[in-house]
């Protein structure tokens, strides 16, 4: 079985990458390696281009990327009426960069946001520029300034975000690391990759992730919300930033 190369998983801050195809069918393109993240974990899927060379040139622009739901199996979904690409075309992949940024310094914030806010988490949405985490919090009252203030303070602070492996018989062993009620990480694959705030957070996680909260930036909690007895919907958002496309989203 053919199954792709993720490299963002080991540098997401790679923008681009040559591969090759591998499959293409109506539910998408598979190449045999990608910079382009699927949807999954609270995070979007990428957009952008795949390339080819030759005569004519062909540029198919991709605008989700989803799991076929295989273990490293990658679909990139291109826009509507593009033309084929023959199993065997060597392509450019290309993210759009400036969104996968912002997506990754939603994503970080949001660790952080669960290493201030230490209760277990029921749900949650990373947006283009913007988040929520929903907390199970009983009977508290939560200021939003002061939750600010908090945030605003370790992300300046520069603590370094890396990413490690352990197997699932490690994890099994630590179940105190998972911290999402609501999604499991995945397994079956023998190992889980885990993504550590220096002294503030580890958790399972296979999104993408910046290199220091630093590089975060300034953010907002905007709104506090009620959403059953005791669960409270914390949002946030990224200050200084255009997003694309409000509809950039993903929950879990």
């Amino acid at each position: 079985m053919n199954m792709t190369d993720l490299i963002y998983q080991h540098d997401a801050y790679t923008k681009s990458c040559d591969a090759t195809v591998i499959n293409h069918t109506t539910d998408g393109i598979e190449l045999n390696q990608t910079v382009f993240y699927p949807m999954g974990g609270g995070q979007p899927g990428d957009t952008g281009m795949l390339s080819k060379a030759g005569d004519p040139p062909c540029s198919i622009e991709i605008i989700d990327t989803r799991k076929s739901g295989e273990h490293n199996r990658v679909l990139h979904i291109p826009s509507q009426d593009a033309p084929q690409l023959p199993v065997g075309s060597k392509v450019i992949a290309e993210i759009n960069w400036p969104r996968r940024h912002r997506l990754m310094r939603v994503h970080s914030c949001l660790h952080l946001l669960s290493a201030v806010l230490p209760f277990p988490v029921t749900g949650g949405q990373v947006s283009d520029g913007k988040g929520r985490l929903d907390f199970d919090i009983p009977d508290s009252i939560l200021d939003k300034s002061h939750i600010t203030d908090k945030l605003n303070a370790l992300i300046e602070s520069g603590h370094p975000i890396t990413s490690e492996f352990i197997d699932e018989a490690e994890l099994a062993a630590k179940p105190e690391l998972i911290k999402t009620m609501a999604v499991k990480p995945p397994r079956g694959a023998g190992h889980i990759r885990l993504v550590r705030i220096k002294n503030l957070d580890l958790q399972p996680c296979g999104g993408t992730h910046v290199r220091s909260t630093d590089e975060i930036s300034e953010v907002l909690i905007t709104k506090i919300k009620k959403k059953g007895r005791q669960n409270r919907r914390v949002s946030l958002q990224l200050l200084g930033v255009q997003s694309e496309q409000a509809t950039n989203s993903c929950r879990y």
